[in-house]
């Protein structure tokens, strides 16, 4: 697996992690700050995979 593949994901898991840390520890509106980065890292992660198939 590749670096390129491998990384979306991993960027995701730990937005999710992040978000949820921040909000089980009191500050909510940044837990779900952050947790709306996690579809935007996945749909950046796609865009990119498909961009360098071409």
């Amino acid at each position: 697996m590749s670096a390129q593949t491998l990384l979306p994901p991993l960027a995701a898991f730990l937005s999710f992690v992040l978000s949820v840390s921040l909000w089980f520890g009191g500050n909510h509106d940044a837990g779900v700050f952050v947790g709306l980065w996690v579809p935007s890292i996945l749909a950046l992660g796609i865009y990119v995979q498909n961009a360098t198939r071409r």
